[in-house]
């Protein structure tokens, strides 16, 4: 897999034609730096396909936020997320939370203009998000009632519910002017306030980016950003023919090297893991499988936890480029280190007794005269969790467990994950993505992603988001993984078991600094240029 150059030597004609192409008469115009020092203002920087927002550039339909979720870079936010993850301030001065956490008012500068000359006042930032609550299928703004401006300078937002980690939604929601929004259009002509202006955009191909001159905060001192949208292999031979600064990469190609390159890796939170249903096999009121009578035995499902090689999955798969995964929000404000575990093959294999699961003869556990087994799932053309899930399955196996691993899509994977074990991605700037992987949903009486529930574990989730103060929130996320008595971590119910984090790799061009970077969420494309804006050349 990782010398397979030479099959795409295809792929490096139609890139680097692409390329050159971007630069001749009449194609899209196209910023590229060439070597270092050519130009110490701008830089070309290649993401993957799926970077490129669908619905363009407008916060409503999932700029700046859902699964990659990044800083909208075009609008300005209420909030930001400091390099620790905890909240800092962008447009806002302040905020306050009324004691029952059902009002919240925000006071915002009075020195912003949009890119239009217009000023942002408390209004456009109240006509944003009541526009996102209408509008929105990305984020879940379920727990806003409506906003308001008190004045030009103090926004206020009435919530249906309690909801303590309200500052993490502020710092992903871009605010659009309500003198030039139109849902029809925004998306593609945007008018913000944020560090960069929309100069350009070629669908399928680029993004231009150009800073904005009355920007309010630090000028920014990439004045050009050009954002290449194309696929992992496209992206390295683009580097090799020194067509961009900096390029999104995977482990596949850490073994290579580039002249005048260096692989930069990042740290994240962007996790992959096994949901192990916890429940006894049966269907659910649509008829669905539900559940697994081998991982709906705890011990099962904690002898699996402990029997995993976390280290040798990060040295043969991801080669040396991944941090071992224990929860979803490892290093996160809100972990609980109650999550890490040892590697124990031996407790394991005692565990597994322990459950009545003895070995047979052909190395495969039997109990009341049933096989061990599983099936492993996939999401179809992946190859690191194609990679993971063999890695896994052999690991398994070790211990007397029987896999199969079987490729997926999306349209299937979500309701076959409710009886089979499925090898998924997460990671967030946010407590939310605990709520959403464990949480009961709604009538089902299970988690949404995997039959799970506990009583306490929701409760604990739910004081979680009805305190008034964040800080204390946190103590209360971390009691919901585990409290001493229950939880979701080992010595509790362990409905998933979380193998590793993924480093996000990228070629950067000598000489180009990229400045210090937050530990990125799920998803390799848009948190690299959080802080563009600060980025240099040598």
């Amino acid at each position: 897999m990782k010398k397979r150059m030479i099959s795409f030597l295809l792929t490096v004609t139609m890139a680097v034609v692409l390329l050159a192409g971007c630069r001749s008469g009449g194609a899209p115009e196209q910023a590229v730096s060439g070597q270092p020092g050519e130009e110490k203002d701008s830089v070309v920087i290649a993401m993957g396909p799926t970077s490129e927002p669908e619905a363009g550039f407008d916060p409503a339909y999932g700029w700046g936020a859902g699964e990659h979720v990044h800083e909208p870079l075009i609008q300005s936010t209420l909030t930001v997320t400091n390099t620790d993850l905890t909240i800092g301030y962008d447009l806002a001065t302040g905020y306050t939370v009324s004691e029952d956490g059902l009002t919240w008012t925000v006071t915002i500068r009075d020195d912003v203009r949009f890119t239009d000359g217009e000023p942002l006042t408390a209004g456009d930032v109240a006509f944003t998000y009541n526009t996102v609550k209408a509008a929105s299928s990305v984020n879940d703004f379920t727990m806003l009632d409506y906003a308001e401006a008190a004045d030009d300078t103090t926004a206020v937002f009435h919530m249906n519910r309690p909801f303590s980690i309200w500052p993490y939604t502020m710092a992903v929601v871009g605010i659009v002017p309500e003198h030039a929004y139109d849902s029809e259009t925004y998306g593609s002509n945007p008018i913000g306030s944020g560090r960069y202006i929309l100069k350009q955009w070629d669908r399928g191909q680029q993004v231009i980016l150009e800073a904005n001159p009355d920007y309010y905060g630090e000028a920014p001192r990439m004045q050009r950003v050009t954002i290449l949208f194309m696929e992992e292999d496209a992206a390295f031979l683009a580097a090799q023919a020194g067509e961009v600064d900096l390029a999104y990469t995977s482990a596949t190609y850490s073994d290579q090297t580039i002249d005048g390159y260096s692989l930069a890796s990042y740290a994240s939170v962007d996790n992959r893991g096994f949901n192990l249903p916890a429940v006894p096999a049966g269907t659910d009121a649509e008829g669905r499988n539900v559940g697994n009578d081998f991982t709906a035995d705890v011990l099962v499902r904690r002898a699996i936890n402990i029997g995993v090689d976390r280290q040798e999955m990060i040295d043969n798969v991801l080669n040396g480029y991944g941090t071992p995964a224990y929860s979803i929000c490892d290093q996160m404000p809100w972990y609980n280190e109650a999550s890490e575990v040892e590697y124990d093959p031996e407790g394991a294999a005692e565990l597994l007794d322990e459950a009545g699961w003895t070995m047979g003869d052909d190395g495969v556990r039997e109990k009341d005269g049933v096989k061990a087994e599983l099936n492993l799932l996939y999401s179809t053309g992946d190859s690191v969790r194609q990679a993971l899930a063999a890695d896994f399955a052999d690991q398994l196996g070790e211990l007397g467990i029987s896999c199969t691993i079987e490729g997926v899509g999306w349209d299937t994977a979500y309701d076959r994950a409710l009886s089979e074990p499925l090898i998924w991605g997460w990671g967030a700037h946010t407590p939310m993505e605990l709520y959403n992987i464990y949480h009961t949903e709604g009538d089902t009486g299970s988690a949404q992603y995997s039959p799970y529930a506990n009583k306490t574990v929701d409760e604990y989730m739910d004081q979680a988001l009805a305190v008034s103060d964040l800080e204390e929130s946190y103590e209360l996320w971390q009691k919901a993984q585990w409290d001493g008595t229950t939880g979701v971590t080992q010595e509790g119910d362990i409905p998933w078991v979380w193998l590793v984090n993924i480093d996000h790799l990228y070629w950067v061009r000598d000489g180009l600094r990229v400045a210090e970077q937050k530990i990125h969420p799920h998803g390799h494309g848009w948190s690299v240029v959080n802080n563009v804006d600060q980025w240099t050349w040598s």
